[in-house]
């Protein structure tokens, strides 16, 4: 394995976030060829620099989590799914709340899917 950056999202309780677009914090941590883990930075992200809102902008700028090789989240819908893959960043959902048990997840190939993406989540008021 090469280095990787992985970003999981997560809420103010330091959960995985339950959806991507709405998520304001990403861990951003850089996994080296002997699988080890280290935090490289905090992304924290604005409303309007939300997934959600660059996704539904549709501008075509980049958004701060290209930089990532991997995103792991909650939820998240096919659309900024498929815009994040454009830029070489796979956003994966996952049903694991806590975001260390994700990343080892992940890394040992064991990550579950995460619930379908539900629409409301997508609503400014259900952020």
């Amino acid at each position: 394995m090469t280095d990787k950056l992985i970003a999981i999202a997560v809420d103010t309780d330091g959960r995985v976030a339950s959806h991507a677009g709405r998520a304001s914090r990403w861990l951003v941590y850089v996994v080296t060829k002997e699988s080890r883990a280290d935090l490289a930075w905090t992304l924290d992200l604005t409303d309007i620099g939300s997934l959600h809102e660059w996704h539904v902008r549709g501008d075509g700028n980049r958004h701060p989590l290209h930089t990532v090789d991997v995103a792991i989240a909650g939820s998240a819908g096919d659309g900024v799914i498929r815009n994040l893959a454009t830029r070489s960043t796979e956003l994966l959902t996952t049903g694991e709340t806590s975001p260390d048990q994700a990343l080892a997840a992940y890394l040992a190939g064991t990550l579950s899917e995460g619930p379908a993406h539900d629409e409301q989540h997508c609503l400014k008021d259900n952020h």
